[in-house]
């Protein structure tokens, strides 16, 4: 997914953080507006991004938001493929 955040400049580093604990990648910061407001762009895997807004309330103590839109479809990290598939397989056998 394509996320646009809107957040106060003392919020930024904990969005960023967050952003990367998603799996997300920051691919733009506008630092550039003197208002005090960073605009960060990201890509997002959309199953990471359920529940996002009580997360980015929290972190920003209710003055940021954010609008999500779809990008792209990618191929999910082997590492995961694997989990899920092992996942699937246990609850087969119950």
């Amino acid at each position: 997914m394509k996320v646009e955040i809107s957040t106060p400049d003392d919020y930024a580093g904990a969005v960023i953080g967050d952003l990367n604990g998603r799996r997300g990648i920051v691919n733009n910061l506008d630092t550039s507006r003197t208002d005090g407001i960073q605009i960060i762009n990201a890509s997002v895997p959309l199953q990471n991004m359920f529940q996002y807004i009580a997360s980015l309330r929290k972190l920003s103590k209710g003055r940021a938001n954010f609008s999500m839109e779809f990008e792209k479809y990618a191929v999910l990290p082997e590492n995961l493929q694997e989990e899920m598939c092992a996942a699937a397989a246990g609850d087969k056998k119950k």
